[in-house]
C-alpha cells in the first residue's frame, strides 16, 4: 500500500469544555482533492489549523510528505501552499512584488523567484495586472493571487480553506478552472468549503464534520447513493406544505419540509409526480436527482448554525 502524502491520526482540540475536534483521522493520497465540509462550528478550520502547525492538538499525530509535525514543520511548511479564507496580500505591494516578498520567505534564491513570476501570474490570469496592487483587483483577482502566492514554491500540498467565498458565479468557475489543472498536474489539496457543487465538481474523496467528529467519508457519488433515495421532487406554491402530512407522503421514503418547500425523498418519482399533477395541479414540481447539498443536510441537519 502506498503511503499517504498526509496522514492526520486520531486529532483532537479542545478549548476549555469545547470539544472544537474530536477524534479525526484522515488521509490524503497523492494527486487527491480531498474536501471537508460541515455547517458552521463543525471544526474545519480548526482542523486546517493544526494541519498547518498554526494550532496545536491536543491529541493525535499527524504525518506529511514522509515528515512529523511538529518536530519537522519547518521542512514541512516549505512543501505546502496556503490560501487562507481571507485575504493576506500586502497592499503597499505590487501583485508581481507580492509573489517576490512570498517566495523570500521560502529562502528561494531571487532568480528563481523572477523566473516563476510571470508563469504564475499567467496561471492566475493576472500578467495585465502585475504591476496593480491588490486594492485595485477584483475580488475574483485577488483570491487568484492568492492561490498563485501559494504556488511560489512549487509545493506538492495545497491546503485552501473555503477558497472561493464571497466570490461571484464566474470568479468562482475561473478558480474551479485553475484548481483542476493542478490537480492534473498531481498537485494534491485539501479543500474546505460551503458550497456543494464545488466539492462535488473538485473532489475525489469528502470528509463531513459535525460537532468535531467525521459523520461520512467517501466518494461524493458514492457518499449520495449509499445516504439518499435516488430522485427527489420539490413541491413549493400556496397550500404545499399540507403536502407534508397528506397521503401523498407515503409515496416517498422520506419527507422534509424548508422554508415553503416540500421535499420528497423516492426510490421511483414518477407514480409521485403523476399524483401532484392529477391532485394539486396548481402546484409547481421540480424533478432531479439527489445531490450533495441533500447529503449535507441529510447528515448535519437543516437549521442555520451560528459561529465559525
Amino acid at each position: 500500500m502506498t503511503e499517504p502524502l498526509f496522514d492526520a491520526r486520531h486529532l483532537s482540540k479542545r478549548y476549555g469544555s469545547t470539544t472544537v475536534v474530536d477524534d479525526l483521522s484522515f488521509r490524503i493520497a497523492a494527486g487527491e482533492c480531498l474536501g471537508v465540509i460541515g455547517p458552521n462550528g463543525a471544526g474545519k478550520t480548526t482542523t486546517i489549523r493544526m494541519c498547518l502547525g498554526l494550532t496545536e492538538p491536543d491529541g493525535g499525530e499527524i504525518r506529511a510528505l514522509g515528515l512529523q509535525m511538529p518536530r519537522d514543520e519547518l521542512a514541512i511548511k516549505a512543501q505546502l501552499g496556503v490560501v487562507s479564507q481571507f485575504d493576506s496580500l500586502d497592499p503597499d505591494f505590487s501583485c508581481a512584488e507580492n509573489l517576490l516578498v512570498y517566495g523570500r520567505y521560502f529562502g528561494m534564491q531571487e532568480q528563481r523567484i523572477r523566473d516563476r513570476i510571470p508563469q504564475l501570474l499567467e496561471f492566475a490570469a493576472l500578467t495585465h495586472k502585475a504591476d496593480a496592487r491588490p486594492g485595485e483587483l477584483s475580488g475574483g483577482m485577488r483570491r487568484r493571487l492568492s492561490l498563485a502566492r501559494a504556488l511560489v514554491n512549487d509545493p506538492r500540498l495545497l491546503m485552501l480553506d473555503e477558497p472561493t467565498t464571497g466570490l461571484d458565479p464566474q470568479a468562482r468557475h475561473l478558480m474551479w478552472e485553475r484548481l483542476q489543472v493542478l490537480l492534473q498536474q498531481g498537485k494534491s489539496i485539501l479543500l474546505t468549503t460551503h458550497f456543494m457543487d464545488e466539492a462535488e465538481r473538485l473532489c475525489d474523496r469528502l470528509l463531513v464534520l459535525d460537532h468535531g467528529r467525521k459523520i461520512a467519508e467517501g466518494r461524493p457519488r458514492d457518499l449520495i447513493a449509499e445516504h439518499l433515495e435516488p430522485d427527489v421532487v420539490e413541491a413549493y406554491g400556496n397550500g404545499a406544505l399540507s403536502l407534508a402530512q397528506s397521503p401523498l407522503k407515503a409515496m416517498a421514503g422520506r419527507t422534509e419540509v424548508s422554508g415553503e418547500t416540500v421535499f420528497f425523498y423516492t426510490q421511483d418519482a414518477r407514480p409521485l409526480l403523476d399524483a401532484l399533477g392529477r391532485e394539486h395541479p396548481k402546484l409547481r414540481t421540480l424533478h432531479r436527482p439527489s445531490n450533495l447539498e441533500d447529503l449535507f443536510l441529510k447528515l448535519t441537519g437543516r437549521q442555520i448554525r451560528e459561529g465559525a
